[in-house]
Parts: C-alpha cells; sequence; structure tokens
C-alpha cells in the first residue's frame, strides 16, 4: 500500500465531486484514493463504482468536525489528505507532500498554498491570499517551524492554513483534531489546537490545489448568517486578551467580504 491516502470527503449530491475525483486520481505519482461520506446515496455509489472506489460510511455523523475526524481516521496510511468535494488538486500535490514528509518524518501537518477558483477561473492572487501568504511566510524557514510560537504566529491574526490543502502525518497528530461545538472554525480549531504538540508545521509555498468559492458553499452560507464572526471571536481569545481579540475579529470580518461570489 502506498504512504499517501486522498479521502474524498463528499456530502450529498454535488455535481464538482468527479472533477475532485479526476484530480486525485490523475497525479504524477500513484496514492490511495477512498471516498467518506455521511450522507450515502445513489449519486456518491455509482460515482465510487465509475472510479473502483471503496466508500466509507459514517453512520453516527453530529456535525463537521466529526465528519473531518472521521475521515482521516478512515485508513491507517502514514499520510492523509481529506479532499473536499468542491476542490481540485494539481499534478504534483501529493509528489511535493512525500518529497516533504521523507525529509521531516516529524512534521505534524504538511501543506501547500492555493489559489481560489470563482466562477469556474482560478483566481492566484487577491488580498486574503496575500494576507495568508504574509502570515505563513515564518513557515518557510523549516528549522524554525518546529517552534511552538512559530507555528502560532501564523496562526493568531486568522487562519492562514486552508484545510483541503493539509496532509496530516497521522502518527504524529491525535485522532481527534477537528470535533468541536464549530460549524465553520472547525479547522482553525484544529491547527491550534495540533500546534501545541511537538512537531513541524511544513508550509510548501506552491500552489498546487484549488479552493472553489461558490454561493452554495458552506462557508459562504455560515459567513451569510454571521456564524464565522462569533466563532472567530473565540478563537482569537485563544491568542490574545479578550478586548485586543474583540479588536482583531473587526478587522478581521472584513476579509470575509472576499467568499462572496461576484456575478
Amino acid at each position: 500500500m502506498n504512504i499517501h491516502t486522498f479521502v474524498v470527503l463528499a456530502y450529498k449530491k454535488s455535481n464538482k465531486l468527479e472533477s475532485c475525483i479526476k484530480s486525485v486520481l490523475n497525479q504524477s505519482i500513484k496514492t490511495n484514493v477512498m471516498i467518506a461520506t455521511s450522507t450515502p446515496n445513489k449519486y456518491i455509489e455509482n460515482m465510487a463504482k465509475k472510479y473502483k472506489l471503496e466508500v466509507c460510511v459514517n453512520k453516527e455523523s453530529n456535525g463537521i468536525g466529526n465528519d473531518f475526524d472521521f475521515a482521516t481516521n478512515c485508513i491507517d496510511t502514514k499520510l492523509i489528505t481529506i479532499a473536499h468535494q468542491d476542490d481540485i488538486y494539481d499534478f504534483d500535490y501529493a509528489k511535493e507532500v512525500i518529497e516533504k514528509y521523507k525529509k521531516f518524518p516529524d512534521a505534524l501537518i504538511i501543506f501547500t498554498d492555493y489559489y481560489e477558483i470563482k466562477n469556474e477561473k482560478k483566481e492566484k492572487s487577491n488580498i486574503n491570499l496575500k494576507i495568508k501568504r504574509i502570515l505563513l511566510f515564518p513557515l518557510r524557514f523549516h528549522r524554525l517551524s518546529g517552534l511552538k510560537i512559530i507555528k502560532r504566529s501564523a496562526l493568531r491574526f486568522g487562519n492562514s492554513i486552508c484545510c483541503p490543502a493539509v496532509t496530516f502525518v497521522t502518527k504524529n497528530v491525535p485522532k481527534e483534531k477537528f470535533s468541536c461545538k464549530f460549524k465553520c472554525d472547525v479547522d482553525w480549531y484544529a491547527w491550534e489546537k495540533i500546534s501545541k504538540n511537538k512537531g513541524k508545521y511544513i508550509y510548501i509555498p506552491k500552489k498546487l490545489m484549488g479552493h472553489r468559492i461558490h454561493e452554495d458553499s458552506t462557508t459562504t452560507k455560515i459567513i451569510e448568517n454571521n456564524i464565522r464572526t462569533e466563532e472567530d471571536l473565540e478563537m482569537f481569545k485563544k491568542f490574545w486578551p479578550t478586548c485586543l481579540a474583540k479588536k482583531i475579529n473587526k478587522l478581521y470580518a472584513k476579509s470575509e467580504n472576499n467568499n462572496q461570489v461576484k456575478q
């Protein structure tokens, strides 16, 4: 068995699911691919049959965080990437991640830069992406990326790590990473939690996957319901005194506007 697995997290009936599956199957090196879902249906079943993929069903789902944790524990390989059904992975994503793992087996997570996909067009740079890249800059220095202060510096002004761009080094991270009461910041919660553990955050500053932004996405709906702002404040309080956390949260909320799809 290969050391890396893409677990495609499928939900209901997404017309982007097949594009995601094709992208993870079409990697420059062969990896394992499977599907995880808490909403089994004929559409997902037929897609799995078409591409001869195993489906792992979460029968006791109780939220997004639980679904993410379930996906990372579906199979026992050294490296696992949760591939969100709406996103796509470039040809060398797995190759680059595996090469970094071989150099840094003590890594907790290995993740790449990314571009956004809006109305089927690739957007490689915008204000939001530029800010995230600035926050991640210290993690380019791998000799320092195991320091707790460096790992947390990339998270204290916002969630700079794109969840679908992340690969977990399974032996170095807990089985329960995401499970929490949050609906949107489950990934930021996980990065903050894992940052306390011994090990490196390995950042690959190459745009090796595409994160889709669209009107029906979970993140967009949560932003519209103002849930994200409340969760963001809770996260900022993990890094800052409450008075500062509130001020930073007001500035951070403005960046959410970038998640709106321009028609």
